[in-house]
């Protein structure tokens, strides 16, 4: 969470935004954007170390999927330069590759939930309980 003293610093930026997507106040530089519309910031001056890169989703309802990854490598710290400054992080697109983005479906009902062909080694125990009497 945000110091008092920082929160104050950043009312006249995009405060309610902020705390509604966020959920801290943050300033920092305006790094670039991706195709998805994402903004990525970076303070080096005022935040810890290992938490001065963010980004700010374009939509509300947002995937951690729709980060590129020459982006994910530069906000995890894999590389120092951004693929706005380093050409070989910049996405091309490929001919087999979709054009738009397909989101995650882990815990959906359209998740890829595997067939089993073998007998489990073990089931489930239910105890039998006596009646009373």
């Amino acid at each position: 969470m945000s110091t008092l003293m920082r929160t104050l610093r950043n009312l006249r930026r995009d405060f309610a935004h902020q705390m509604a997507h966020i959920g801290d106040t943050k300033a920092g530089t305006l790094i670039g954007m991706d195709k998805y519309g994402n903004k990525y910031f970076e303070n080096l001056a005022e935040e810890l170390p290992l938490r001065t890169r963010w980004v700010d989703y374009k939509d509300h309802e947002f995937d951690p999927s729709q980060i590129e990854p020459g982006w994910h490598a530069w906000m995890s710290y894999m590389v120092d330069k951004s693929p706005v400054q380093d050409k070989l992080l910049q996405r091309q697109i490929r001919i087999w590759e979709p054009t738009e983005h397909r989101p995650t479906l882990t815990w959906s009902r359209s998740g890829y939930k595997p067939y089993n062909t073998v007998k489990s080694k073990y089931s489930a125990w239910a105890p039998v309980v006596k009646p009373r009497q």
